[in-house]
């Protein structure tokens, strides 16, 4: 599962890592990104595109958009199938930007935040799908959801799944737009391999979303990176 992360680049690197021809409007580095709020997503087209979508995937068919609410992440395992996805892994695929997510694990009867962050200097992009919903009255939502994977080595004993972090030289089949086949895609859904991570301990102070500055992220005094 993957239900919080962090984007804190300023946005040089996210403009030069992805090709970007400019920062969405009202970009700012985000310590603490929760499920239902805005997020930037990584587009395709005659130039990547950056943009500011809602977590939470809402479908083109749904009546009723409070369903994002529960579909922040998808299963790699069931994503050509689900009605909920099926259409947009075929035509509408993004990147997620980051430079951590967080989990819980269990620490003796208690539930202890940790970071899992890119092992070198450089962002993840989370494997995401995206979809327009247009109310009766006219009202536009374009949201987005997170597909998850297996847990790695690293990750397997603080929980058993984890978001697809998608490697650089797989970004253009991703998002091309002409390939429609889940069959060509499918093989990229797979988990991150460990050495690639790194995770230390964190404050409980993220556990509210509302809480959303550099203190989110600060080590744990005496949790040392592994």
């Amino acid at each position: 599962m993957c239900a919080r992360y962090t984007l804190t680049d300023p946005g040089e690197l996210l403009v030069r890592q992805f090709r970007l021809t400019a920062l969405p409007p009202n970009y700012r580095p985000r310590y603490n990104i929760a499920p239902t709020q805005p997020v930037t997503v990584v587009l395709n087209g005659s130039r990547r595109r950056a943009a500011t979508f809602r977590w939470g995937l809402i479908p083109a068919w749904a009546k009723d958009p409070s369903i994002g609410r529960r579909l922040i992440n998808a299963r790699a395992e069931t994503v050509a199938v689900k009605p909920s996805f099926r259409h947009s892994l075929r035509r509408r695929r993004c990147l997620i930007p980051a430079d951590g997510f967080y989990e819980w694990r269990d620490a003796g009867g208690r539930k202890q935040p940790v970071r899992v962050v890119p092992a070198r200097r450089e962002l993840m992009a989370f494997a995401g799908l995206w979809d327009r919903w247009q109310s009766p009255d006219g009202e536009e939502i374009y949201s987005c959801v997170i597909i998850t994977t297996g847990a790695n080595e690293l990750l397997r004993p603080i929980h058993d799944r984890m978001p697809v972090i998608l490697r650089p030289q797989d970004y253009d089949l991703w998002l091309d737009e002409g390939v429609q086949e889940p069959e060509a895609v499918l093989p990229l859904l797979r988990p991150c391999p460990s050495p690639e991570l790194r995770a230390y301990p964190v404050s409980t102070y993220v556990n509210s979303p509302r809480n959303d500055g550099p203190a989110c992220i600060a080590p744990l005094a005496g949790g040392a990176p592994r």
